[in-house]
């Protein structure tokens, strides 16, 4: 039953997005907030597909943790459910996002039209500093930016290394930074097939001040992160 309903959701995923996509050509020309409207409609759709269809849902906590943008969102990465569905949640922010996800038919668009900032990972402190001007205008206009510190998609109950980035990123724009945990990767896992049903948590964990040296800044990110990201994957996983 699972796989059939991942099925569906699969068939269904492509079309709503190539859906989106041809409402969104029309409105490229309008003013941003057309585009955004547009996205979100998208965005509504796939998690109503995601809940009829294969019994994903989805919860957020810590709310009350944001403070008012600009601020830098710093996300756990399990799942491309993570690419679609942080954007309402976070102000529609400027995503840090690999450069060949532009390149993908149909998705491709959407990125555009988000503003994201795109890096090229191959490009050492050249990619670092190609990040700092584009993000330096997102916060100007009083968007938050958005970034997945650990550079990929990680699987659930296990670490990679935090990447530079996120600490060059809080140390020029002089923002508070707000740590996100999520476990999305225990019900769409990273490069499978199935769809499994549960609750995907997201939750916004409390704001790190800017103004830490960076190893400090680093070290505390990590751990609140990582903390929080083990203790909704054991939630994930407790048997009923």
């Amino acid at each position: 039953m699972t796989a059939l309903r991942s099925l569906a959701f699969n068939a269904f995923f492509y079309v709503w997005v190539a859906l989106v996509v041809i409402l969104l050509i029309p409105v490229l020309p309008l003013p941003r907030r057309c585009h955004l409207a547009v996205i979100a409609f998208g965005v509504t759709g796939i998690r109503a597909g995601l809940a009829v269809l294969t019994g994903i849902r989805m919860e957020v906590r810590g709310r009350e943790h944001i403070p008012p943008a600009p601020v830098l969102f710093a996300a756990k990465h399990q799942s491309a459910w993570d690419t679609m569905a942080l954007h309402d949640l976070c102000g529609f922010p400027a995503v840090v996002m690999k450069r060949e996800l532009r390149w993908i038919p149909l998705f491709g668009w959407i990125a555009v039209a988000l503003h994201s900032i795109p890096i090229d990972r191959t490009g050492g402190a050249k990619t670092i500093r190609s990040l700092i001007a584009p993000a330096r205008a997102a916060a100007a206009a009083g968007r938050s930016v958005l970034i997945f510190p650990q550079g990929t998609r990680v699987e659930p109950g296990t670490r990679a290394p935090y990447q530079p980035g996120t600490a060059a990123l809080y140390l020029q724009l002089g923002l508070p930074c707000v740590p996100m945990a999520l476990n999305s990767g225990c019900f769409w896992p990273r490069r499978k097939f199935l769809r499994r049903p549960g609750t995907i948590i997201v939750e916004f964990l409390p704001a790190i001040p800017p103004g830490l040296p960076r190893a400090r800044f680093m070290a505390r990110l990590e751990d609140a992160i990582e903390t929080a990201a083990d203790r909704l994957y054991a939630e994930a996983t407790r048997a009923p």
